[in-house]
């Protein structure tokens, strides 16, 4: 059976209920996409939490080599990395209990969302994340 993305409604309820995200991929340069979509994450309420070895701190947070390195709870995991690397995104976003993984537009695995799916999570690919956010809580987060 083909992967489908759940519905906006889903999507919406899901942004609602999220309050830490954890970017893998996140990049300290402040050009690169990954920046600037957990920089307007970031400024819409949600706390967001780098996931890069190379970098100590990222839009003024920690950054953790891995999401096993993290030290708190994490609702949702967000991917800015090639297709084929993700799986192995997957394991640990479900080691760690995050409920829902996000592959940004372009990302998408079947192994991925089979594994993810396997451990209880919600997935979400090749959708970028900010655009959701604004076209389904345009207003901002409420609290859920």
């Amino acid at each position: 059976m083909a992967f489908e993305n759940p519905s906006r409604e889903e999507i919406k309820e899901i942004l609602e209920q999220t309050n830490t995200i954890a970017v893998v991929g996140l990049s300290d340069n402040p050009e690169r996409t990954s920046y600037l979509v957990s920089q307007a994450m970031q400024a819409k309420g949600y706390r967001i939490i780098p996931v890069n070895p190379n970098a100590d701190t990222i839009l003024g947070e920690k950054s953790y080599p891995s999401l096993r390195d993290i030290p708190e709870k994490v609702d949702l995991v967000n991917v800015f990395r090639r297709s084929e690397h993700t799986p192995p995104i997957a394991a640990e976003a479900a080691a760690i209990g995050a409920a829902v993984i996000w592959l940004q537009l372009g990302v998408y695995h079947d192994e991925t969302a089979e594994i993810a799916e396997r451990a209880g999570l919600k997935v979400i690919m090749d959708r970028c994340i900010k655009v959701e956010d604004s076209l389904l809580l345009p207003h901002g987060k409420t609290k859920a």
